[in-house]
């Protein structure tokens, strides 16, 4: 039974979810659910009451059904064949490419970290979720949140951590609503709430 993850996205760079290049990962951050959410289980990122662009409590910046789940080590070497944009690359002139979450050199014990939006202070909180998550089937919206409808509000976590107990059908009831609105899927629909690579919109779904 699929369950689903709700969490407050109080940053939102790129990195945390990385929803670019029709491939939504989170990588970094969130250990709890990294290490216990599973395949066909859902996430989504609700917004902060105080972000850097204001009041964006009750709205929607992501969700993802998880396509596939691996290792960070595993992670690590399947980036650098299957998708080495994911892997960050700082002085990059595509500003996606300096948000990467492929952050950690596992050719190094302990694993190196990558010049990104994490640094030492990040490496055991990091380390500590284990997993990657993936998918291919997803929606990200941040600048341009969406407004949950008052039928879905219980699904804004208040506070730190998670929620996920929430009942099969209510978890229908919600993909159905997202689903219906017809938005496209596999793509960033707006830039990251605290953009600070300067990512421009004409370079979003690209």
């Amino acid at each position: 039974m699929s369950r689903l993850y709700s969490y407050v996205l109080w940053k939102d760079t790129g990195a945390a979810p990385n929803p670019f290049l029709g491939v939504c990962t989170l990588a970094i951050c969130k250990p709890a659910i990294r290490r216990t959410a599973q395949i066909g289980d859902w996430i989504i990122g609700t917004g902060s009451k105080n972000s850097s662009l204001g009041d964006f409590h009750n709205k929607l910046i992501y969700c993802m059904k998880i396509s596939s789940k691996m290792s960070m080590v595993e992670y690590d070497s399947w980036t650098k064949i299957n998708l080495k944009e994911k892997t960050p690359n700082w002085h990059h002139s595509d500003p996606r490419r300096r948000c990467g979450d492929s952050i950690y050199d596992f050719l190094t014990t302990p694993p190196a970290i990558r010049k990104s939006v994490h640094d030492e202070n990040n490496r055991d909180r990091d380390l500590s979720g284990k997993y990657v998550l993936l998918s291919t089937h997803y929606w990200y919206f941040g600048d341009q949140a969406v407004e949950i409808p008052s039928d879905f509000i219980k699904l804004v976590k208040k506070g730190s951590g998670h929620r996920s107990r929430f009942g099969t059908d209510f978890l229908g009831m919600f993909i159905k609503w997202l689903s219906s609105n017809e938005y496209k899927m596999n793509c960033a629909l707006g830039r990251p709430i605290d953009n600070i690579f300067k990512i421009e919109h004409e370079i979003l779904c690209r």
